[in-house]
């Protein structure tokens, strides 16, 4: 470890005390003013944060330079997707060698071509068509997100939208493809989503209430002003955000409207955009839903009497009562369902991996597909065409890099249609998975539950604590961190670390019961999971605590924040990435972006006492206490919308005060959203600057 004392003192934060009153219990935030964006103060304390942030990691100068150019180096940088076919074009992503963003593609099918082409140099394919070319439209930006990308039905129209600061306010265009001519029609300030009318002369599109929270769906007729678009729907309560899509049959609009815990969908026939939204079934309060179209019928996968959920279906033509199809199985998660012409593809998670289900329609059949290694995770791909007998799946797993297959319906037939190409690293030896080891361990949390962690680490490591170690976690929102493989981690196992996934509850890996028990007022279980699982690697002799860093991002960064401070032995450093860590505040402002949406997730503290109290216990800017903290790296961005920057700094200034002792720093994007920079490049330096850190506060393996 090489971490070396900055010429320049850490900032400190003014302190404006702020009174805050719920329940009868008064709190005094004294950094509360950093949440005025607009106040040159903020901007000024940031900047500083960031001068200090620079001068503090300077000797990670030449590191950060090599940890870059070791990403550079194992990636093929001119690459080409694998060729999606819809209609009569293939459509693909292709990137070039220097050029920081993806252009989107399309190449007219030729006679008797079945299979996509593959050009293995990732070159143009011959004839092709560029639909966008992101580097062309963030020419002279510091930031660009494409949003919405959306091919009509007939081939002939582009929707897209563009994002040019990071907070995810989009403008929509409307580009000819048979001209190449960029319509007049424009639509600012959109949300992501879209659907076409049958015959491409009408799209929808979303909005977005002053909470950020996605809550009209518009009609806008291809030709005409914004001003003359047309509110399709638009929903009141403010636990219900609204998503829109066209179904893979083109058959149907569906306007999806959902709480963390209710759903309600309504349908527009795609061949009639004026007529009214149909719903499917009335919102039933803790009744999740969702429909497919398949012929006659809609598809519902449900959790009515189904805690992992069944699949069901009822009369597209009149839509009434659900029709059992699968019955629920408990420990089977059943996460969606995708129609085609002839058969049903159910994706799942069982015993914490993920699988898909195959069942042939007129045949009782049913099939799951069979993948051989012990860790891996799998899904659908694009798959846009209804009438085929082929669907393309995403494979990968830690130890195997994104892989696209495809997979005959019929003969059962699995084809490997791409493996993501891995350059040779410095020592000039090509990319072999069998280098490296993953492994399934389990560690045992306070209550007795079994947690899953999911280790890769290059082949021999040692078992006996010396080897570094990085775990990471996220615990909120049902979501999954099922194995990925990635480039940049291969730097870090090569160094001999150790990378581990700790699966805690509030998640969804182990099926809806894992995720109920690590949210609302179960949440500090998700805490205690991850302590538990640090506490396990360790006990295992995969690592020691002076060699464990923990990271996480935005509500896994509220689990970093939160372990810190329920557990600061257990760690060398810490990362936290956009983190959720002013949570309480956050959740008792209902103005702010998703709060009211959020209230199903965590507890509604503004009204209810026993969550504010509950919150108020692990909430990690409340809970800073005069201790001795590990190495803290907070990492986020000025325009985030869904973590908003003060957290963090708010969080870094608190730190210094109460346990000045401690090494915490704050980076922060001036210029990028939650998902930090949006260019690959400056992705990849980003991503090295962490590793940076990380690898300075781990030692050597002995």
């Amino acid at each position: 470890m090489t971490t070396e004392t900055p010429a320049t003192a850490a900032p400190v934060a003014k302190r404006v005390p702020a009174e805050r009153t719920h329940h009868d219990d008064t709190v005094i935030d004294e950094y509360a003013w950093l949440a005025r964006k607009d106040d040159p103060e903020t901007i000024a304390y940031l900047k500083a944060e960031n001068d200090f942030t620079e001068a503090s990691t300077a000797h990670l100068a030449d590191l950060r330079e090599t940890l870059f150019a070791e990403i550079r180096q194992r990636t093929q940088e001119t690459d080409l997707s694998v060729p999606t076919r819809k209609g009569g074009y293939w459509y693909y992503t292709r990137t070039v060698e220097g050029q920081q963003y993806g252009i989107q593609c399309r190449r007219a099918i030729r006679d008797g071509e079945t299979e996509p082409p593959m050009p293995a140099d990732g070159a143009p394919l011959d004839g092709e068509e560029i639909l966008v070319d992101g580097n062309a439209l963030a020419e002279g930006q510091n930031f660009f997100a494409l949003g919405t990308f959306d091919i009509s039905p007939d081939g002939n129209l582009l929707a897209y939208s563009t994002d040019f600061a990071g907070d995810e306010r989009f403008t929509l265009r409307i580009k000819d493809l048979r001209t190449g001519e960029v319509l007049p029609d424009e639509v600012p300030d959109t949300f992501y989503g879209s659907a076409w009318s049958a015959d491409g002369s009408t799209l929808f599109y979303l909005t977005v209430d002053e909470a950020w929270r996605p809550h009209r769906v518009w009609r806008h007729t291809v030709g005409s002003p914004a001003a003359d678009d047309v509110v399709v729907y638009e929903e009141a309560d403010e636990r219900f955000w609204v998503g829109i899509e066209l179904t893979r049959s083109e058959k149907f609009v569906v306007i999806d409207v959902h709480s963390k815990i209710t759903s309600e969908v309504r349908v527009i026939p795609a061949s009639n955009p004026t007529g009214e939204p149909a719903v499917i079934a009335p919102r039933r309060q803790g009744v999740e839903y969702s429909v497919e179209h398949h012929g006659h019928r809609f598809l519902i996968l449900h959790n009515d009497g189904a805690e992992d959920f069944a699949l069901a279906y009822t009369s597209a033509d009149a839509p009434g009562d659900w029709v059992p199809m699968i019955e629920h199985s408990p420990g089977t998660r059943l996460e969606s369902v995708d129609a085609f012409a002839n058969h049903l593809v159910v994706s799942l998670r069982k015993d914490g991996l993920t699988g898909l289900r195959v069942l042939p329609i007129g045949s009782t059949d049913t099939f799951d597909i069979d993948f051989p290694e012990p860790l891996y995770s799998v899904g659908l791909s694009a798959n846009p065409e209804y009438d085929t007998n082929s669907i393309r799946l995403s494979y990968t797993s830690l130890v195997t890099p994104d892989s696209i297959y495809d997979y005959d319906l019929v003969t059962r037939r699995l084809t490997l249609r791409r493996r993501k190409p891995v350059l040779p690293g410095p020592d000039g030896r090509p990319f072999d998975p069998a280098d490296y080891e993953q492994h399934r361990d389990w560690a045992l949390a306070d209550d007795g539950t079994r947690i899953p962690i999911s280790l890769v680490c290059r082949a021999g490591t040692p078992r006996d604590g010396s080897a570094p170690c990085v775990i990471y976690g996220y615990g909120s929102y049902e979501a999954s961190m099922d194995p990925w493989f990635s480039v940049a981690r291969l730097s870090l196992l090569d160094r001999g670390a150790i990378f581990a996934v700790a699966h805690i509850r509030g998640g969804g890996e182990m099926g809806r019961r894992w995720y109920e028990d690590g949210k609302m007022l179960a949440k500090k279980n998700t805490f205690t999971d991850f302590v538990a699982a640090a506490r396990h690697l360790v006990k295992s002799s995969w690592t020691s605590t002076d060699r464990l860093v923990a990271r996480g991002g935005s509500a896994g960064g509220l689990l970093m924040g939160a372990v810190a401070n329920l557990a600061p032995d257990a760690f060398a450093g810490i990362v936290a990435q956009v983190p959720f860590v002013d949570a309480l505040n956050t959740i008792l402002d209902p103005s702010l972006p998703l709060t009211v949406t959020e209230w199903e997730e965590w507890g509604n503290p503004l009204h209810d006492p026993e969550v504010y109290a509950y919150m108020k216990t692990y909430t990690p800017y409340e809970n800073v206490a005069a201790v001795d903290y590990p190495a803290i790296l907070a990492v986020t961005s000025l325009n985030d919308t869904r973590v908003l920057y003060h957290e963090p700094a708010k969080w870094v200034a608190r730190l210094r005060a109460v346990a000045p002792g401690g090494s915490y720093l704050l980076k922060t994007e001036m210029g990028a959203g939650h998902g930090g920079p949006s260019g690959r490049y400056d992705a990849w330096k980003e991503e090295a600057f962490i590793n940076a850190w990380i690898l300075d506060h781990l030692p050597p393996s002995a």
